[in-house]
């Protein structure tokens, strides 16, 4: 009986013994760990723009580019002339599609009444994400009806970098973002937009 509680305490010590090692090791990993700045960043760039207009006699797309101006500076720019003013009923679908094998859907694909939208922005949170990359550098800032040529210009690469890197994220890959723009109920316009998070 004495040498099984001999065998006992011996064990339960080298158990303490191990734990106190295991419980010192883990807290220099932690300390290891904490000490170490981890920055990890990633870079949007614009890759292409095309814009179709699918009904010539209500608008027309007089200009869609992206300009570079540099390496580290690239922008695009859209002007979309309304030939059929004022636009009173206008509906949006944003599809977003990532690149695996061909652009397949990735994560939305919403559509929304654009005029219902901008009396109330709040009312569609992922819509109006969307709609944030674009309100600071477009003229689309107001309930309709619109009287006036749709303007986009100058959005810049880095501003769509820090909503897609730092607001919510996304996984690197190639993207597309597909926007069908519908008026009076028919389908008036296609904007295609292309990028690389890498």
């Amino acid at each position: 009986m004495c040498f099984r509680l001999n065998v006992l305490i011996q064990l339960v010590v080298m158990l303490l013994l191990i734990l106190e090692v295991c419980g010192t090791l883990t807290s220099s990993l932690v300390q290891i760990y904490n000490d170490t700045i981890f920055q990890i960043t990633s870079k949007f760039e614009f890759t292409n723009i095309q814009c179709n207009s699918l009904d010539d006699d209500f608008s027309g797309i007089e200009n869609c580019f992206l300009k570079s101006v540099n390496r580290s500076y690239k922008y695009l720019s859209l002007k979309v002339n309304l030939h059929k003013k004022p636009v009173s009923e206008i509906k949006v679908n944003v599809s977003l599609l990532k690149r695996f094998n061909g652009y397949k859907p990735f994560l939305y694909n919403i559509t929304v009444d654009a005029c219902k939208f901008l009396k109330n922005p709040k009312s569609k949170p992922i819509f109006n994400y969307f709609y944030s990359f674009f309100i600071t550098q477009s003229n689309l800032n107001h309930s309709c009806p619109y009287d006036h040529d749709v303007i986009v210009d100058r959005l810049t690469a880095d501003f769509v970098n820090h909503k897609i890197t730092k607001v919510l994220s996304f996984p690197e890959g190639d993207y597309m973002v597909e926007t069908n723009w519908m008026a009076n109920g028919v389908n008036r316009a296609l904007v295609k937009i292309y990028g690389t998070l890498s």
